[in-house]
């Protein structure tokens, strides 16, 4: 049977058109990653997203600041004017702005009902049409002199209502409620502070921008409790950059007559059922012998998860290795991308703070602007009914004697020597009013209100008092929603008190070029027998340390993870070992290129790079005071790495290169820096696209005849291999 010929699909191929990726990207790809970041996921200087804020602004539209409850429904109906995303995504953004929910440590709304809980994935909201909300107080102070044309209202998406592009709140919202966003190609994650130390701070702030704020407000503040393992520095690091990390942890007591642990507060980023999945395996896995059984026992009164010890237990040391095993001690990242003037930027505390204070001056500004100007209106209004007063009689005979109302305007006006305005005004007082004591009473105002006028202008043309006023605005906010801190800070670093339980001896270190790693105790290594390593593998760093010392594996990427060696299980020569890049969650591609482990992070290390330059950097550079993983720009990515040195003390080093030459240098020529992304010093001059190949400690170089090729100074050429110095078994890195 012969064969159809489909010209629709033919017709339709021969209308299809080559489109370069680039003009793809830029038409379709980039509007949208653009609406994502400006319009959806990075919060702006008001410390909202817009969902969050049209919320809010339908709520207040409503009448829910000041009247009762209604079904969280008929919000979530009304707002879709503004915002129109579906029932689902609005009622979500109102979960979380909730009391019941307790994401925010000083919610927006007052609600009535299940909301569930940020800190259990099995406590879920109930529908809409079965909860109930209203505004908190605290709300007054985002819609204060709002209609006061203190921010620009723009239209909703189908031009058919006004919203706020802002909210002028009176204090810092920004830093005050927690925030997190994932945008296309960036996110923001900001933590909430205290209300009372934030605005302490801004007025700080106000008086000396220079200050230290972490004297005013020294740590973040969850609404879930916890501790913070305070370290000053790395704080401070924080407030400055906009990004970084602390960890927090959760608060506990003994009940000693139950020989029970009772967790009471938990890390923000937790949930009870990832706590109780994580600590469980531990106990099936025999690693947490300690504990008998562990549960989940919160209620209506508050969070509440048992560890019920076995007899004799330490419930400190039990908490310990919880802490360090479970998320009962967690990471919280921070980065402050906020959107400024429709740009996301990375700040840190203080340049928010400046922000906030540059935006909240000019809506005070417009606002007393407004506000001076509707007094000059009155004050001009009163100012001709002040002329009535010197001839009552006149203006009644005037309205009397004119023959059309459109004239008594006019006549009022040449009567009288003043304008329309004034003159409509007068017409309009009732007759019963028309009397010297009404009159003297209004024109007793115009006193007032010049004083007023005096006063809103003075405090436009003085910027100190500007200030001054923010600043009492800000005292007054703080006296009347201050919330005692919940967040305790805990000053003495607890990493000693966590590693008790460690034991410490020494092990050796050996590590395969694939980047499999085997801790072998000493007692082991000496009834062991010959290493084993899979086919095509063999030995590329081995070294001696203490069980309780870091670890740092620099990759190809130009990364430097850390891990403690007692977090890899005591083995023997005849394993294989540990699998790096498994155990430490390499990206794609990644690979091993040195390994080390520099105890107490003296000396330095030594980069030689394939384009001749070595740099120095100092190891102490990579020491951190926050627990953290991973460390980017570990070393400079201008060449390609040749080989990396320990340096506990100067020596020699012998250089190799692709066009035979070999040069020796010693070690303090190199100055050491503290920029772990150092270029270095060019050491080995090249010609004709050659690369340093090779490098090694000159005693082991395989060079015989040293004094031939030291260099007097660097950069040098270095001298040809002569064929004894060839050595076979340079090593690559060392």
């Amino acid at each position: 049977m012969p064969k159809k010929h489909n010209t629709h699909s033919a017709a339709a191929e021969a209308e299809v058109t080559l489109q370069p990726i680039t003009e793809t990207l830029e038409k379709n790809f980039m509007p949208y990653a653009m609406s994502v970041i400006v319009s959806r996921a990075i919060p702006e200087i008001d410390g909202f997203k817009p969902s969050h804020r049209k919320l809010l602004y339908t709520m207040h539209k409503m009448g829910l600041l000041t009247g009762n409850r209604t079904k969280s429904a008929n919000v979530v109906g009304q707002t879709m004017k503004l915002n129109p995303h579906g029932e689902n995504a609005i009622y979500d953004t109102l979960v979380r702005l909730t009391r019941g929910n307790a994401s925010l440590l000083h919610p927006f709304i007052d609600s009535k009902g299940n909301f569930g809980k940020v800190y259990s994935e099995e406590i879920v909201c109930a529908a809409s049409r079965y909860t109930e909300v209203k505004l908190e107080k605290l709300c007054e102070e985002l819609f204060r002199d709002i209609d006061s044309d203190t921010v620009d209202f723009t239209d909703n998406y189908d031009n058919t209502m006004k919203e706020p592009a802002l909210l002028p709140t009176t204090y810092p919202n920004i830093l005050v409620s927690a925030n997190r966003g994932i945008a296309v190609g960036m996110a923001s994650q900001i933590c909430g502070f205290n209300l009372a130390e934030v605005c302490a701070a801004t007025r700080a702030f106000l008086k000396d921008q220079g200050c230290d704020l972490t004297e005013h407000m020294p740590a973040p503040d969850f609404p879930t409790g916890g501790e913070i393992l305070y370290d000053a520095a790395a704080m401070r690091a924080l407030y400055e950059s906009g990004k970084g990390s602390f960890r927090v942890r959760a608060r506990w007591r003994y009940s000693k007559a139950d020989n029970i642990v009772e967790i009471y507060e938990i890390p923000y980023t937790a949930t009870i059922e990832a706590i109780l999945k994580a600590s469980l395996k531990l106990i099936k896995d025999g690693k947490l012998k300690e504990v008998a059984d562990m549960r989940d026992e919160t209620d209506k009164n508050g969070l509440k998860i048992a560890v019920e010890l076995k007899r004799g237990q330490d419930p400190e040391k039990v908490m310990q290795k919880l802490y360090k095993a479970t998320p009962l001690c967690d990471s919280f990242s921070c980065n402050f991308n906020v959107l400024i003037a429709g740009s996301p930027r990375l700040m840190g505390v203080r340049e928010i703070l400046s922000e906030w204070c540059a935006w909240r001056t000019e809506c005070v500004k417009r606002r007393l602007h407004h506000d001076a100007g509707i007094l000059r209106d009155k004050l001009h209004l009163l100012s001709g009914l002040s002329k009535i007063l010197l001839d009552i009689d006149k203006a009644i005979r005037i309205i009397r004697e004119t023959e059309e109302e459109d004239e008594v305007v006019p006549n009022l006006m040449i009567g009288f020597l003043i304008d329309e305005r004034q003159a409509e005004y007068v017409a309009d007082i009732r007759l019963r009013n028309i009397n010297r004591r009404f009159i003297l009473r209004r024109t007793e105002e115009i006193a007032a209100l010049s004083e007023k006028i005096r006063e809103m202008e003075d405090i436009l043309a003085n910027r100190s008092k500007l200030l001054r006023l923010i600043a009492d605005e800000l005292e007054a906010v703080a006296k009347k929603y201050a919330a005692p801190r919940r967040t305790l800070l805990v000053y003495d670093h607890a990493e000693h008190a966590q590693e008790e339980h460690i034991e410490d001896y020494a092990v050796n270190v050996f590590v395969s070029r694939e980047g499999y790693i085997k801790k072998i105790t000493q007692q082991s290594l000496r009834v062991s027998g010959e290493q084993k390593y899979k086919d095509g593998d063999g030995p590329a760093w081995q070294f001696e340390a203490q069980n309780k010392d870091e670890l740092l594996v620099f990759t190809n990427l130009r990364q430097c993870y850390k891990a403690r060696l007692h977090e890899f299980d005591d083995g023997k020569a005849s394993a294989l070992g540990d699998y790096l890049p498994a155990k430490l969650s390499f990206d794609e591609g990644e690979s091993v290129v040195f390994v080390c482990a520099p105890a107490d992070y003296s000396g330095s290390l030594l980069f030689v790079f394939a384009g001749g330059k070595v740099a120095r950097v100092e190891m102490s550079s990579y020491a951190t005071v926050s627990n953290r993983r991973r460390l980017t720009g570990a070393f400079s990515g201008a060449s390609a790495l040749s080989a990396v040195f320990i340096l506990a003390e100067e020596e020699e080093i012998a250089l190799f290169s692709s066009a035979g030459r070999a040069l020796i240098f010693h070690t303090s020529a190199i100055a050491p820096k503290a920029s772990r992304v150092t270029q270095g010093v060019t050491v080995m001059n090249l010609r004709h696209n050659a690369v340093v190949q090779k490098a090694a400690g000159a005693k082991d170089s395989g060079i015989k005849d040293l004094a031939r090729y030291r260099a007097r100074a660097v950069p040098a050429t270095g001298m040809v291999l002569r064929p004894e110095d060839r050595g076979e078994d340079q090593i690559v890195m060392a």
